[in-house]
């Protein structure tokens, strides 16, 4: 695993004082991946054809994009060469890696379902069946649950990841999009047409509803925190994990979407649409600290940013 890090670090930028977290932004309207060190700025660009949305990257490097205009699933190893591709008869948007499992998530908008493809090949293993227009997928901290969220349907579906029987069914808020587990395995769903998060707790289906801003896309944790981007009110709403107190809200780029955390912990990364910017933010002074260019239109939808482990 190292080696490959390395390998990509060395690709990214001729020289570098230390290790550094790496965000794998895919690029809807540019048709690539950009490459980011998140110490240095320093990017270089994959081309990704079928407008990349989902995104996915492995502990060893390997990421994996989902682009659906061309209903493709590919799988790139850390220096951007292809090593898988899938072609998929439906809507593929989300994406979630089972990588204790070898196996990836993959929801289907168009026929309400997540193909389970192997992580290797991208051969189909099997096929869940979800409420309508199925969008983001998490899996909880141990592996156990995979959550989708349905967006027509105004829930979320569970499966167990092992088994791939379904768990049960919640209903949440007003078309749930991004979702993600938290630390300590609750779930944090992003409904755009309510503006508002539903915090779920997976065994009992109990749940509290949390007002955020305009249009929440996605939800990323760090520092004790959950950060929810809100795309129409160009900020990101900050939310105590105990109390579920609303604590700050900040100004970020024009209609932010994917947002990820860093490996330590101390920073979260937010992607801006209409920017074709990445906005680093300190969790812990809750202030922007770096702004980096991207390729047109970011989404980076899933799970985009690798931890530097060398420094």
């Amino acid at each position: 695993m190292r080696r490959a890090l390395e390998a990509l670090i060395l690709l990214v930028a001729s020289a570098l004082p230390g290790a550094a977290d790496i965000a794998f932004v895919t690029c809807q309207n540019g048709d690539m991946v950009t490459v980011l060190d998140l110490k240095t700025g320093a990017s270089r660009t994959w081309d990704v054809p079928g407008k990349p949305a989902g995104v996915a990257v492995a502990p060893d490097g390997a990421v994996f994009t989902v682009s659906p205009d061309s209903a493709e699933v590919r799988r790139f190893a850390p220096d951007g060469s292809i090593e898988a591709t899938a072609t998929l008869e439906g809507g593929p948007v989300g994406i979630a890696l089972d990588a204790a499992r070898g196996q990836v998530f993959i929801s289907d908008w168009y026929n309400a379902r997540v193909w389970v493809l192997d992580a290797r090949d991208l051969t189909l293993k099997a096929e869940l069946q979800t409420g309508a227009a199925p969008a983001g997928l998490a899996l909880s901290p141990g592996g156990h649950i995979l959550a989708s969220a349905d967006r027509d349907a105004n829930q979320v579906s569970l499966f167990d990841a092992q088994t791939m029987a379904l768990i049960a069914r919640h209903k949440v808020g007003e078309r749930p999009f991004g979702l993600r587990f938290a630390p300590d395995g609750r779930l944090f769903v992003a409904n755009v047409g309510s503006n508002d998060v539903t915090v779920l707790h997976p065994e009992t289906g109990d749940a509290t509803t949390v007002p955020v801003g305009e249009r929440p896309y996605g939800v990323a944790f760090a520092a004790g925190r959950a950060f929810v981007s809100n795309q129409y009110a160009d900020t990101v709403s900050v939310i105590d994990l105990v109390s579920l107190e609303h604590l700050a809200t900040i100004e970020v780029g024009e209609y932010p979407e994917g947002i990820d955390s860093s490996a330590d912990g101390r920073h979260v990364a937010v992607v801006n649409w209409f920017d074709n910017t990445l906005n680093l933010i300190d969790a812990n002074t809750l202030t922007v600290v770096s702004e980096y260019a991207t390729g047109d239109g970011p989404r980076a939808f899933g799970t985009f940013i690798l931890g530097g482990d060398w420094e």
